[in-house]
């Protein structure tokens, strides 16, 4: 039971409070450390997959702590990133959007407990349903997003310690990166949907009690 791909999640999953805590630190290293130590655990998601298949030690603990560490990481990178664009939007502020609204991460943690709702009402119509294309599309577009607005809150704390506020360069980058924070909150939230919407449609007889 305890075997390496199961060790390795359980890992994620001491992570998600340095992820949730860190941004609220101030200065720009310890929001730069949130990023990488985001981008680690959200590879070793990739990982603990990939050791459990190869190793043949797929296991029902493994299966249970896979998803719960999938969305603790979320919620633990949601709820800073809400409360610092929302209370700092002045410092942060996205292009476009201002702070990420409340209904983006609502939509995107209701997704996510909503799959887990259907997922459990499957398993007891005897239908399993395994995680698609689009849910793992989902899944990359949302942790682009979480990466690329970590990396832009240390960015921005940046700028007056290290006197890049005349830098060309950082009127560039302040556009440039902004840019890419606002389009991947857009692709993530569009995501969100479409997957869900997906998982609706292909197992719509599930919801009307008669699975296939």
């Amino acid at each position: 039971m305890w075997n390496l791909p199961n060790i390795v999640t359980l890992i994620r999953i001491s992570m998600t409070p340095v992820v949730a805590l860190l941004p609220f630190i101030e200065g720009y290293w310890p929001k730069f450390i949130a990023f990488l130590v985001f981008v680690t655990v959200a590879l070793t998601d990739i990982l603990d997959g990939y050791l459990a298949r190869s190793r043949n030690q797929i296991t029902d603990l493994g299966k249970l702590l896979d998803p719960l560490a999938d969305k603790m990481l979320l919620l633990a990178s949601l709820i800073p990133i809400y409360w610092i664009t929302r209370t700092r939007h002045d410092l942060y502020d996205i292009p476009v959007w201002g702070s990420i609204p409340l209904w983006a991460c609502l939509l995107m943690l209701g997704r996510e407990f909503a799959m887990t709702a259907l997922r459990w009402w499957g398993k007891k119509h005897g239908v399993i349903i395994a995680a698609g294309g689009a849910g793992k599309l989902k899944t990359a577009f949302q942790s682009i997003f979480i990466g690329l607005i970590f990396l832009w809150f240390a960015f921005r704390d940046a700028r007056r310690p290290l006197g890049l506020e005349s830098s060309p360069f950082f009127q560039f980058w302040n556009e440039f990166h902004g840019g890419l924070v606002a389009i991947a909150l857009v692709l993530a939230v569009a995501m969100t949907v479409y997957s869900f919407l997906g998982y609706l449609y292909r197992y719509r007889a599930l919801l009307s009690q008669n699975p296939q």
